[in-house]
């Protein structure tokens, strides 16, 4: 038997959104999603680099479970730990990325309930690659009611980079994500910076983060918790409960 795409197609040729179920069902375990640990690691080494990482935050409840905690304990202080035991210069949360998004989703929806005749109804949210492709492949007459905002990834991602633009050593953007989705939207060609280069450099999702934390040695059991680093801490806005919504 043979696994594969529609026709033997390029993935970026046909209607695949990315969500990694395929990878969950598929019967013989020969997909697998694109580990970048390697990448990472390879950043963490090069001392010219200075490594920024933004987390996402379903896994700081999500990521005990793989050592053995309580499914849905939250180790938020562990994770960040775990990440600067790494290597990673800087540690912070995707959440204010999300308050952002939340404000700029507001101030688009307002201004469409100002203009009812300018835009179409109803308005549907951009923050899940996945489904922003689903529309784009499946639905593109639909198109014209996705919002226009960045995910929190992305805003957050370029407000990281014109934040630390004078940093003399070359910046490397990583997100922990959920979802492989982030992976692909990582590639996107809206989302390169003025110099061509991708706001996010690389994805990690949550099962690539508990390897590279296994393959480290770190005991984030009893590992002692660490706070967010400053001025992009946890925000006490709306962004920890996006995805509820």
């Amino acid at each position: 038997p043979h696994i594969g795409t529609a026709f033997n197609q390029n993935l970026s040729d046909v209607a695949c959104v990315s969500c990694g179920q395929c990878i969950v069902v598929c019967p013989t375990g020969a997909l697998a999603e694109k580990d970048n640990t390697k990448d990472v690691w390879r950043a963490l080494g090069d001392p010219t680099k200075h490594v920024i990482v933004q987390t996402a935050p379903s896994i700081r409840v999500t990521l005990g479970e793989a050592f053995g905690m309580h499914i849905g304990t939250n180790v938020e202080g562990k994770m960040v730990a775990a990440l600067r035991r790494l290597g990673f210069d800087k540690v912070f949360d995707t959440d204010f990325g999300a308050d952002l998004t939340i404000m700029e989703e507001s101030n688009e929806l307002l201004a469409r309930l100002q203009q009812p005749d300018k835009y179409s109804w109803p308005m549907f949210t951009s923050c899940c690659p996945a489904w922003v492709r689903y529309v784009e492949t499946r639905h593109p007459e639909l198109m014209e009611h996705v919002s226009s905002c960045k995910s929190p990834m992305q805003m957050f991602a370029a407000v990281i980079r014109e934040q630390f633009r004078e940093e003399p050593k070359k910046h490397v953007h990583i997100a922990l994500m959920p979802c492989t989705a982030k992976k692909r939207e990582a590639l996107r060609e809206e989302f390169r910076a003025a110099d061509g280069t991708h706001m996010v450099d690389y994805v990690l999702t949550t099962q690539e983060f508990v390897q590279m934390v296994k393959e480290s040695g770190i005991q984030l059991t009893s590992i002692r918790p660490e706070a967010i680093d400053m001025p992009f801490g946890t925000m006490a806005g709306a962004g920890g409960i996006l995805g509820t919504t």
